[in-house]
């Protein structure tokens, strides 16, 4: 059983060098290269009509010795006209925080109510902000928050200018 096993590991490294050979012979042969021909590019072109379009009588036009290189447009902007901007009313509640219980409380309730809101940490607390375009839905949070001894306030938003 020795003998056959010493012989058997040179006889499968003998077989896979042979295998490799005759695959790198198959890989690089040059009957593959002469039977490829090169590429041949096949392109239909398709001339469209070009459209009549009014700003290409301006290009083609002669006159007095003079012909327009560009096309030119005259457009007249009355800029004397007042835009009037209407700016939507954005309400502002505001909630100050003493312990993380209420914050727990508050996060669980604008989840509820599907508001996002801003976090203020300075030296004097933690601040919550919301800014929103309904007011019946941050009064009814008001509501809501006094079940928890939150005390919140909503007014009308002014940005800093």
């Amino acid at each position: 059983m020795r003998k056959i096993l010493r012989w058997f590991t040179p006889l499968i490294a003998v077989g896979v060098a042979v295998f490799i050979l005759f695959f790198l012979i198959s890989i690089n042969s040059d009957k593959a290269s002469v039977a490829l021909a090169p590429l041949e590019h096949k392109s239909d072109v398709v001339a469209e009509k070009p459209q009549q379009v009014w700003l290409n009588h301006f290009s083609k036009t002669e006159k007095l010795g003079y012909f327009y290189p560009v096309n030119e447009v005259l457009i007249q902007v009355d800029l004397n006209e007042k835009i009037v901007e209407i700016k939507p009313t954005i309400y502002k509640l505001s909630a100050a925080l003493i312990d993380p219980y209420q914050l727990f409380c508050l996060k669980e309730e604008l989840k509820r109510h599907n508001l996002k809101y801003y976090l203020k940490k300075d030296k004097n607390g933690t601040e919550l902000l919301i800014y929103s375009k309904e007011r019946e839905k941050l009064d009814s949070l008001v509501e809501v928050l006094k079940k928890y001894q939150i005390s919140a306030t909503v007014g009308l938003y002014k940005e800093d200018v």
